[in-house]
């Protein structure tokens, strides 16, 4: 069964702790992810907003959630794991001695390969289709090569907003698909 992995967008989410509980809510009542994602590159309240974010997570048992980039606040705040860029493989051993799971960006096979190597849990692999601002689309072709000589988990991520992607993404054999426009 393909998992999904909701990322928040503060486009989607909005700041405001109020409406953001209340959307946060109704979207992982009506999509039911498996993974969410607290992400908001410019929030100043970040730290606030994700303990929110944490808070309704927890009212879903069986949705595991990451927080964003920063190792300690996931670790703080009792995530089941952290998301690093694909400019943090540095901080993936760091995280896992926290007892925190590891997702990671990828772009390239070799990424993926490094994620794998340094004991990541999954990765996201991206932009499979075309996102906007994101570059060259990877394609599904790409993404099953990938998936045929990996053994990490492989969240296929990037303009995945129909459900014709996804069943495209399911006849990879990818561990899931992480999308932020589908899931709102």
């Amino acid at each position: 069964m393909l998992k999904k992995y909701l990322i928040t967008s503060r486009e989607f989410y909005t700041d405001t702790p109020a409406i953001f509980r209340n959307i946060l809510h109704q979207q992982f009542a009506q999509h039911l992810p498996d993974f969410a994602l607290y992400r908001d590159k410019s929030n100043p309240a970040y730290k606030v907003q994700a303990a929110h974010f944490i808070e309704v997570c927890a009212q879903f048992e069986d949705i595991k959630s990451f927080i964003h980039r920063d190792v300690d606040l996931a670790n703080e705040l009792h995530a089941t794991g952290v998301h690093l860029t694909s400019q943090q493989f540095d901080k993936i051993i760091f995280a896992k001695k926290k007892n925190l799971q590891v997702i990671i960006s990828t772009h390239t096979h070799q990424e993926v390969q490094k994620a794998q190597d340094l004991g990541a849990d999954a990765v996201t692999y991206s932009p499979v289709f075309h996102s906007p601002g994101k570059g060259e689309p990877k394609g599904v072709d790409d993404l099953k090569e990938l998936i045929d000589k990996s053994s990490i988990d492989i969240f296929a991520l990037g303009g995945i907003v129909t459900s014709e992607h996804i069943q495209q993404i399911e006849e990879t054999k990818a561990y899931g698909f992480a999308s932020i426009r589908y899931f709102y």
